[in-house]
């Protein structure tokens, strides 16, 4: 994937969000038609019968955009019949869009005329900066609004697998947390940035601007635009930082173990849920999944159940409140706590790693451990002693 910056005229945003707008339409339309089709022969309609109701009626966007939205919607029902077999929580219909943001052409309908101009059909030729030029074949493109204004085009390009192979052989065990952002098994400590709060002063200044705006006027409209520019800072400086992170580490080991965290379950504590979404520890394992894969190496993910409690000596478990930092076991072991669990992280990720390839047995903490090799999960190692 391949993201750039657009800067489209006046007249070239006005064609895109009219684009968005009748995007907008046709999902909407599509979906009442397969509520109100499912509700009365309890059949949905296919992406061919979605095509066929669109065929030449929108000639404002390109036909294959609109296509693109009939399989939004057909993709929207396939997870809403999942959710029913799953018997989860929320099963109800697909919703309704009151806004969408982002508009595809797969195949074609752009060309890159220059590394300063997009072509793009029914909008005309856009002014795009091409910092890097796209590998491999383009596929699909997709123009993005954020919530600050600012225009981006990206491209999801067709590469050839090839195999690489890591330059070393090191393991590494990477306990994450929120006074440390990563504490490494060799005894590496990452502080933690905490970009938002440190931005908390300045948020809640243009909060409290934004507030005071009369609604529907264009002073609010700046306001709210001052303060999504705030927060897509703050999001561009944490990614800046974990991008940095994930590509020093795949680069050093090409063995990496982390915890598969359940973080849902976890930012239901009020009290840390601010710092757990500052630290982004669901993104910074997502990009170490797939940076593994390119390096060479790859990434193991492990119950992280007694991580914290068991000695990496011993293996005898104890009691470890949060508020106790300090590991201290009946063997005479001392440790920190976050380098003792890097430790058992790294040691169990070792044993499930034995265990995919010769069939070894793991010890009580690999139970229900995932081994996650080449951006795929392999194996699901489960029912382990």
């Amino acid at each position: 994937m391949y993201k750039f910056r657009l800067y489209p005229s006046r007249k070239q945003k006005v064609r895109v969000i009219n684009s968005l707008k009748t995007c907008k339409q046709i999902y909407n339309e599509l979906l009442e038609l397969n509520i109100k089709t499912y509700k009365e022969t309890k059949k949905v309609l296919s992406k061919f019968d979605y095509d066929k109701i669109n065929s030449g009626k929108y000639k404002e966007i390109f036909s294959q955009s609109t296509q693109n939205v009939s399989d939004r919607v057909y993709k929207a029902f396939q997870n809403f019949f999942r959710r029913v077999k799953e018997n989860a929580k929320e099963k109800g219909f697909p919703r309704f869009k009151s806004r969408v943001n982002s508009i595809t052409y797969p195949q074609m309908g752009f060309k890159l005329v220059s590394d300063k101009k997009l072509r793009v059909s029914k909008i005309g030729n856009i002014v795009i900066i091409l910092h890097k030029v796209p590998k491999g074949k383009i596929k699909t493109l997709t123009i993005k609004q954020n919530k600050a204004g600012q225009w981006f085009a990206t491209f999801a390009c067709e590469m050839e697998e090839k195999e690489v192979k890591h330059r070393n052989n090191k393991s590494v065990g990477i306990d994450v947390g929120i006074e440390k952002f990563a504490m490494l098994s060799d005894g590496i400590k990452i502080d933690n940035p905490r970009y938002l709060i440190k931005s908390e002063k300045r948020l809640d200044k243009l909060h409290r601007v934004l507030s005071r705006k009369k609604k529907g006027s264009m002073n609010r409209r700046k306001a709210r635009f001052k303060l999504a520019k705030q927060y897509l800072k703050v999001d561009n400086q944490r990614s800046d930082f974990l991008h940095k992170l994930s590509h020093k580490l795949t680069q050093d080991y090409s063995n990496i173990v982390v915890e598969a965290l359940n973080i849902k379950g976890m930012v239901k504590n009020h009290c840390l849920a601010k710092h757990i979404s500052d630290a982004l520890w669901g993104r910074f394992i997502e990009m170490l999944s797939y940076k593994a894969v390119t390096s060479g190496g790859k990434l193991i993910k492990i119950n992280p159940r007694n991580t914290s409690k068991t000695c990496s000596k011993c293996g005898n478990v104890m009691e470890m409140p949060l508020k106790k930092r300090e590991f201290k076991c009946s063997c005479g072991y001392e440790e920190d706590r976050d380098l003792n669990a890097s430790k058992n992280i790294l040691k169990v990720g070792t044993d499930c790693a034995e265990f995919n390839a010769c069939g070894h047995d793991v010890r009580h903490l690999a139970r229900d451990a995932v081994v996650n090799e080449a951006g795929t999960i392999r194996r699901e190692i489960s029912q382990c002693q």
